[in-house]
This record gives structure tokens, C-alpha cells and sequence, in this order.
């Protein structure tokens, strides 16, 4: 690889390089133009000056009868040159606005009063993709919500009979207590009349949720229970009492090994608890 120079086509600024950069770009240090380097000379003299191109502009003819000894433009005069006809150009053309800005600023104020900046119209947002979640299969259609039926410990639920005594709503199958099947909420009331209009629901761990009472009957027909304090799912929406009676919707899904779930409607009757019995006062010792 050898060196060889060639000339800047705008200020005339020789530049070294070598012969393998032919065919690349640089700057140059004086004028600042795009340049492509030139190949180098042919017969490898380093005394030949060659001329390179503007990047984006077609490629002078190289002739190699250029020799260093021709006098090219001082690099220094025509930057110099460059820098005392842009000074002029904007001196020039600052002296003609100062001079015209009067009618200047009225074409202005016109062309802003007739043509009003309009705002640009908000750019839509894509929407995200909607989510399709199949058809459950498991759910029968209905406009009417029965009494609350369900699942209990693996058999089939009716409630036959609801009570509510004080803040506990019991859901029961059969006339006998204790019943064939059963549901109790222990729910945070003294009265049941204070339940009147609200809405219970537990849809995550709580400290203060309800106990839940499973109870059935086994095949010695001996009743047996089971409680529940967390991990269940429960909706309760109480109507409006009347007439010592308080409607309303049910739904219940405990996580037994059975799946046991209650779903419907109630009809409960408001019970009030025996008071309490009083304590027979206890009986003096004599004096001794």
C-alpha cells in the first residue's frame, strides 16, 4: 500500500491518503464537504495531484498531468474569501428587512388573520384485541330464580325451610331438625331485622368472614357437620323485612372434596331467641 494526495474540488485543500481508502468518504478539514477518495495514480508517483469528488455527485475525470507544482487555491484565501461574502449576503439582506418590515409585518398579520392555525386531529389509538372466553356448558338459562338449590355433600339440595334467628341464616332440607341437609351462615347481627336491605360477599381471604355450617346425615342417620372460615365464595342479598319475613338471594360455593354449592332464592322466617333463662340466686350459708 503506498500513499498518494489529491485535491479538495471546493477550496482546493490537498489531503493525503492511501491506496487502500479509495472509494470511501471523509470530511474535509477545511470546507467540511463530503468527499469520496480518489483512486490513486496509475503510474505511483506521489507528486501527482488528483482531484476527488463530492459524495452525491458524479466523479471528475482524474488526469494525471496535475503535478504538485501547480498552484492551487490557497485553502486560507478562499475560506477567508467564503466568510466575507456570507458576512455581506446577511448584512444585505438584514438592511432590506429593516427597510421593508413595516409592510412586512402587515402581510403577515393579514395572512395569520385569514388563515387560522388549524389543530391537527388526535391520532386514534389502536384498541387491544378483545377477549373471547367459550361458552360455559355447565349453566342451564333461565328468567326465573327458583328456591335455592344446589349440591350438598354430594347429593342433590332443596331448600325446603329458611330461618333466620338473630344474624344466623340457616337453609334446610326436611321438617325435622336436625335436617336431612343443611346450610348455615353465622352472619355479624344481633337482630335479623338489622340484615334488612344489605348485601353480604366474600370473594377472597377475610378475617372476619363468616363461618360456614355444613351439615347432612350419614347412612347410620347420625348428623354430622363440618365448618368453613375461609376459602369459600359467598353472595348474600337480603330484601326488605316484613311481616317477621326477610327475602332473598343466595349464592354459596364451598371447596369440599364434593364441590358443594347453593344457589337461589329464600324466603326466611325472623325468629327471635328464647331469652335467657335467669340463674337461680344462690343460697346463703347460715352463720356460723
Amino acid at each position: 500500500m503506498s500513499e498518494f494526495k489529491f485535491a479538495c474540488p471546493v477550496c482546493g485543500q490537498h489531503i493525503t491518503a492511501d491506496s487502500a481508502t479509495s472509494g470511501t468518504q471523509l470530511d474535509c478539514p477545511t470546507c467540511f464537504q463530503g468527499l469520496l477518495v480518489p483512486q490513486a495514480p496509475a503510474s505511483g508517483d506521489s507528486k501527482l495531484i488528483v482531484t476527488a469528488a463530492l459524495v452525491g455527485k458524479p466523479r471528475p475525470v482524474q488526469n494525471d498531468a496535475l503535478w504538485q507544482d501547480a498552484a492551487p487555491v490557497p485553502a486560507r484565501r478562499m475560506s477567508l474569501l467564503a466568510f466575507a461574502l456570507s458576512a455581506i449576503a446577511v448584512l444585505a439582506a438584514g438592511a432590506t428587512l429593516f427597510t421593508y418590515r413595516e409592510p412586512l409585518m402587515r402581510l403577515v398579520s393579514r395572512r395569520t388573520v385569514a388563515r387560522p392555525t388549524r389543530t391537527p386531529p388526535p391520532r386514534l389509538q389502536a384498541k387491544p384485541p378483545r377477549t373471547v372466553y367459550p361458552i360455559p356448558t355447565n349453566i342451564s338459562w333461565t328468567l326465573s330464580l327458583t328456591n335455592a338449590v344446589g349440591v350438598v355433600h354430594g347429593s342433590g339440595f332443596s331448600c325446603e325451610r329458611a330461618t333466620l334467628l338473630g344474624g344466623i341464616l340457616t337453609l334446610r332440607q326436611g321438617h325435622s331438625w336436625p335436617p336431612d341437609l343443611g346450610i348455615t351462615v353465622q352472619l355479624y347481627a344481633r337482630q335479623g331485622e338489622e340484615l334488612s336491605g344489605k348485601i353480604v360477599e366474600v370473594v377472597q381471604e377475610r378475617a372476619d368472614a363468616p363461618k360456614i355450617v355444613l351439615r347432612w346425615r350419614d347412612e347410620q342417620d347420625f348428623d354430622r357437620t363440618r365448618n368453613f372460615t375461609s376459602g369459600y365464595a359467598l353472595k348474600v342479598i337480603f330484601g326488605l323485612a316484613s311481616n317477621a319475613r326477610m327475602p332473598g338471594k343466595i349464592f354459596l360455593s364451598l371447596p369440599d372434596d364434593e364441590k358443594s354449592v347453593v344457589a337461589g332464592t329464600f324466603d326466611a322466617e325472623i325468629r327471635r331467641a328464647p331469652p335467657p333463662k335467669p340463674h337461680p340466686p344462690n343460697p346463703q350459708k347460715p352463720n356460723a
